[in-house]
């Protein structure tokens, strides 16, 4: 399989549709000789006067959210026989963590959001993409929009 830069970056959140976005992404990747890179922030602790504690606290935090890529990366190998490349950054919100990410990797060339599925709205980051735009600094990336509640046949067909 081919070792292409192209990346397809997914927000790994704890959303129900975080696993259709997943999974369109694993389908794209696979067809189109890229892979996957999966996005997870930190938001960062706030203890001015005990910095022990803070440290404390966003090392803990990192762990969880190593823990919680690693549940996905199973998943993303053997979707696309690669490993995904974990970002995990502290920034104060997933459109902040974006911005960060996609202006320093130029090697992403697609990031692939999920709606919100059953009619609970668009959900926030496709909110933001729909109402801020897609500038992220100084690039303009496509961004793909799944309905999270698509199964795993429809993403095949499309993907």
């Amino acid at each position: 399989m081919s070792t292409s830069k192209r990346k397809f970056l997914v927000v790994a959140d704890d959303t129900p549709e975080f696993q259709a976005a997943l999974r369109f992404a694993c389908r794209r990747a696979r067809s189109t000789g890229g892979h996957v890179a999966l996005l997870r922030w930190i938001e960062p602790a706030v203890f001015e006067h005990w910095s022990g504690v803070r440290d404390e606290i966003e090392r803990q935090q990192r762990q969880e959210a190593e823990a919680s890529l690693q549940q996905s990366a199973e998943f993303v190998l053997a979707e696309t026989g690669l490993p995904p490349e974990f970002l995990i950054l502290n920034a104060d919100g997933a459109r902040a963590a974006l911005k960060q990410v996609l202006s320093e990797d130029e090697d992403i060339k697609v990031l692939v959001v999920a709606a919100a599925a059953g009619g609970r709205g668009p959900g926030p980051l496709v909110a933001s993409i729909a109402k801020d735009g897609v500038r992220w600094g100084a690039r303009k990336v496509p961004v793909t929009i799944v309905p999270g509640d698509l199964t795993d046949a429809e993403i095949a067909d499309l993907a």
